[in-house]
């Protein structure tokens, strides 16, 4: 399916849930896993704004990815970070969305604030 490239330069994003195990199977616990390199899954909650606007999105990354130093409520960096829609039948009704997914999760700083006002 395909993915598409998210451009995270004009946005801000803050984190709001911690890093946390991503479940393949929730009745066996079974964790997922990258398909390609095998490394278990972690998925974080962040808050995407931009223009004005804001999302709350869960985000997957590799358990590699994620840096030291994340504090709930800071800005964050998501390198690599690409949508992918989805759909499936379950219990027979289709559901559908996007999927998020990032290379890695760094601490980021605040924008800068803009300047130029008039004097």
């Amino acid at each position: 399916m395909r993915t598409i490239r998210v451009e995270t330069s004009a946005a801000t994003i803050l984190l709001t849930e911690a890093p946390e195990p991503k479940v393949r199977d929730r009745q066996t616990g079974e964790r997922a896993t990258d398909t390609v390199s095998g490394e278990p899954l972690m998925t974080v909650g962040v808050v995407y704004i931009e223009d004005g606007e804001s999302s709350l999105i869960k985000v997957t990354i590799p358990e590699g990815g994620i840096a030291d130093g994340l504090a709930l409520g800071s800005p964050v960096s998501l390198p690599g970070l690409i949508a992918r829609p989805w759909e499936s039948v379950f219990n027979g009704q289709q559901r559908h969305g996007i999927a998020y997914r990032a290379a890695a999760i760094t601490p980021a700083a605040f924008p800068a604030a803009a300047s130029g006002a008039a004097a």
